[in-house]
């Protein structure tokens, strides 16, 4: 039986890691050759892309794209993961008010820089952080910059409990935020809840549960939850090659092309069939990946 290639969106629930979802995937396609596009926390929930067979080539194309979020910030209480499964490290007596919070947050849009969490998955010396962080080693201070497209408040949840709605850039770490804006207020916070809306264009409403993709396969309807290569990165544009065999087989082969087009990465097509992905640069198509099946042939 061959197998569905293409991306699959996920719901991972709380308490499984990224790997433990691949592991499924692997298991309900019956292949290896499965990866995830942008891990999600074990205790987080949400949107999780999985690339299928050859759609692993695209994770560059697919994990740089926007992600959203819905946290709850719990303040009170900072802890050393910034999360709900930390241990506390400090407390706070003091109460916050919805209009505390909504004064902070424009200082957390845009281009901000963020101390990474010693419990991450970034590496130190070939090694990665939380190990460390486990073992009380020393751990260097890693900044870098992410971005904040948009940041609002939606509302209160409990007690000093809130939420919050973020979209933002690849790499940011959502409870780094909670707890920033914790000690914005002059307060203490960590994040006590995460759930991953949007993945790039995917949505909540794409996502299939593990069950669900489990009882599809047993009705024989399991490519019914694939999103085929080139619409998982529909958002390139579409560069249609003039329908010869001569034109397929030099982009198969990996030949450069001249084409009209402007310069950038494109879907490339011939006769409506997708080939994969090309670059255009002063009118030259040079690939950059083959995702026909004739170019494993």
């Amino acid at each position: 039986m061959t197998v569905p290639e293409g991306v699959v969106a996920v719901l991972k629930p709380p308490g499984l890691t990224s790997s433990d979802v691949v592991t499924d995937i692997r298991r309900i396609f019956g292949t290896r050759r499965v990866g995830h596009a942008g891990t999600l926390d074990p205790g987080a929930s949400g949107v999780l892309l999985i690339c299928v067979e050859r759609a692993t080539r695209l994770f560059d194309y697919i994990v740089d794209k926007q992600k959203e979020y819905i946290a709850e910030i719990a303040f009170g209480a900072e802890t050393d993961t910034q999360d709900s499964y930390g241990t506390v490290m400090r407390t706070c007596d003091k109460v916050v008010s919805e209009e505390e919070i909504i004064a902070v947050l424009a200082r957390f849009r845009g281009e901000i820089e963020q101390c990474v969490p010693v419990y991450s998955a970034l590496n130190q010396n070939g090694v990665k952080l939380y190990k460390l962080a486990r073992q009380g080693k020393e751990i260097e201070e890693k900044r870098r910059k992410i971005t904040v497209h948009d940041i609002e408040y939606l509302h209160k949840t409990g007690e000093n409990r809130y939420l919050i709605r973020v979209c933002c850039s690849k790499g940011t770490y959502i409870r780094t935020i909670c707890h920033d804006i914790g000690r914005a207020v002059g307060n203490c916070a960590h994040m006590s809840f995460l759930l991953r809306t949007r993945c790039g264009t995917h949505t909540l409403a794409d996502a299939y549960s593990t069950a669900k993709l489990k009882e599809l396969k047993e009705q024989g309807r399991l490519a019914s939850a694939v999103i085929p290569p080139d619409k998982a990165v529909a958002y390139l544009p579409e560069l249609q090659l003039r329908d010869t065999p001569k034109n397929r087989r030099f982009f198969l082969n990996g030949a450069q092309l001249n084409v009209n087009a402007d310069d950038g990465v494109y879907r490339v097509y011939c006769s409506g069939e997708f080939l994969g992905l090309g670059g255009v640069n002063g009118s030259t198509l040079t690939v950059k990946l083959v995702l026909n099946r004739a170019g494993d042939e």
